[in-house]
């Protein structure tokens, strides 16, 4: 990622959101989203926040649950034009209304379902990870610069207040030159059945899921991109959980500078947090990327001052998520969190993989 430019879209992003923003004048009206997938996330985490957007609303929603779509439709004030199954899911080309689609989907038909979307000659915000593979990310980005459509990964953090002011700070050299970052990201994954634990339908297991925030803090956080990794995996095979996939993955990151970046991921503990330490200090979230209650300090070798952040442009990080593809789908600029940008950690993962794999360094 060109950092010095997403500073500047940082900033752009902002005051775009921010009310009154000069580009609000841009859309007439709000862009409607189509969200596909009605589980715990789309439904219970995303569709409540058009609530508070401005920019942005619902129009349509996919399921392969048509009772309850219908529900949701009810309940949302959409009719039954506004619902679609995954089987129908390109009749959306015919309505006007929907201009952006949010893909809440499993892993493994993220690439699937945004390349049928800008087909169909809509934008698309795709959850993360980005998808499965390198070469399906790669698809993605090829299929929406074709139908000359904007792409971009629900990466949250980007828009929530206590990550964007702990970049802020480092960027700002509030802790000195930076020499180490560490990132853990975990929960327990008790049920076994779980798509997550599912190699088809995840790609992997924590690393694709919890992994990604801590690599996304460590490349945000150091403002640079990591030239090699270190890797190395630990799981039982014998709990049914791990039976197809990982559960603690650590990885290491060497920066051009000399930073070094100490990176987890796993499925047997609960685990959130970001630490950077420069020359000069430290700043410490924890717990770092939740949807809400985030904590952060700053000091010299401790949590000496709690650091509140400004609230940012919007109430929530989501609807700043939600807003800001709706204002680059209106103006044309480019998301801040891109197709590019997943495609960036979808190669770095690959690299973790094959270290722990191979059980040796990759040059990146």
């Amino acid at each position: 990622m060109d950092f010095a430019r997403r500073d500047v879209l940082l900033g752009s992003a902002a005051l775009l959101l921010a009310p009154g923003g000069t580009a609000g004048a841009a859309s007439a009206r709000p862009l409607g989203y189509a969200i596909v997938g009605l589980g715990g996330y789309g439904l219970g985490v995303i569709i409540p926040q058009f609530a508070h957007c401005t920019h942005s609303k619902l129009v349509a929603v996919v399921s392969g649950d048509r009772s309850k779509a219908e529900r949701v439709a009810a309940e949302h004030g959409l009719g039954s034009g506004a619902i679609y199954s995954y089987a129908d899911f390109d009749r959306i080309r015919d309505n006007p209304a929907i201009d952006i689609v949010y893909v809440c989907l499993p892993n493994a038909m993220h690439a699937e379902f945004t390349i049928r979307a800008a087909r169909a000659g809509k934008h698309v915000l795709c959850e993360k990870p980005m998808a499965v593979s390198v070469a399906e990310c790669e698809a993605m980005i090829a299929a929406c610069r074709a139908a000359d459509r904007k792409l971009m990964i629900g990466y949250r953090c980007h828009f929530e207040a206590y990550n964007l002011e702990a970049m802020r700070l480092a960027r700002s050299g509030a802790a000195g030159k930076v020499r180490y970052v560490r990132s853990e990201h975990g929960f327990i994954q008790r049920d076994p059945a779980k798509w997550r634990l599912r190699r088809a339908m995840s790609g992997g297991g924590s690393l694709m899921d919890m992994g990604i925030y801590s690599l996304q803090a460590a490349r945000y956080m150091t403002g640079e991109e990591p030239v090699a990794v270190t890797a190395r995996e630990s799981t039982d095979r014998s709990d049914p959980r791990f039976r197809e996939v990982e559960d603690i993955l650590d990885w290491t990151l060497e920066f051009p500078s000399g930073a070094i970046a100490s990176c987890q991921s796993m499925y047997s503990a609960n685990q959130n947090h970001v630490l950077l330490m420069g020359d000069r200090g430290r700043i410490e979230l924890e717990p770092a990327t939740r949807y809400d209650g985030n904590h952060m300090w700053v000091g010299a070798d401790g949590r000496e001052t709690a650091v509140t952040p400004p609230p940012g442009p919007r109430s929530t990080q989501f609807a700043g998520q939600l807003d800001h593809m709706s204002e680059c789908a209106a103006t044309g600029r480019q998301p801040i969190v891109s197709g590019e940008e997943g495609l960036r950690d979808m190669r770095i993962v690959a690299a973790i993989y094959r270290s722990a794999r191979e059980g040796r360094t990759i040059r990146l």
